[in-house]
């Protein structure tokens, strides 16, 4: 197999165990089993290759209306988690440099992500916790049908951090390890 192969079968087995298995994303599953998800890898090193190949995605997405979203995994930049919210900054500001501000938005996913005032060990963290460092590049129009579909978006995160919790991080990570042994 393919590294790329791998990185993509162990993202898929993540989103698979993980995100629709846990139900983390209500909205997942569809696209999962629709097969609307692109899986896309930069092997690039340095920041301005990687932020050159997010700006790709964005036009690929605009080119092909059958594809959902995207999940753009970087297998080998930003494994420094500093280094990964440094890369969301900047992807940021180039969705609006491009002015793709209210056409996409991006969700991300590290390794070792922490949300902000959290322990790093804190279970809550495996809510966006994943095999590789990942941008989501999410439709904003879809987006909103989905929100406007459920009955209370609000809630979301809060149950998520209540699961993880009473799952607790090692349960959590076991399901990770899981996926890269796959």
């Amino acid at each position: 197999m393919t590294q790329a192969n791998q990185i993509i079968e162990e993202t898929r087995c993540w989103l698979k165990s993980t995100i629709i298995g846990l139900n983390f994303c209500p909205f997942a599953k569809r696209e999962f089993t629709q097969d609307t998800i692109r899986y896309s890898i930069s092997s690039a090193k340095d920041l301005e290759s990687n932020l050159h190949n997010l700006a790709e995605e964005f036009q690929y997405l605009d080119k092909h209306s059958d594809t959902e979203t995207t999940l753009l995994m970087f297998s080998h930049a930003v494994t420094d988690f500093d280094d990964f919210l440094e890369l969301i900054e900047y992807a940021n500001q180039l969705l609006d440099d491009l002015g793709y501000d209210s056409v996409y938005q991006l969700a991300h996913f590290h390794p070792l992500y922490c949300f902000d005032g959290v322990e790093l060990d804190d279970a809550s963290n495996y809510t966006n916790r994943s095999p590789y460092p990942t941008l989501h590049i999410i439709r904003e129009l879809s987006m909103q049908r989905a929100v406007d579909s459920h009955p209370d978006t609000a809630q979301i995160p809060e149950s998520n951090i209540k699961l993880a919790r009473e799952l607790g991080a090692k349960h959590l990570q076991s399901l990770l390890e899981v996926c890269k042994d796959s």
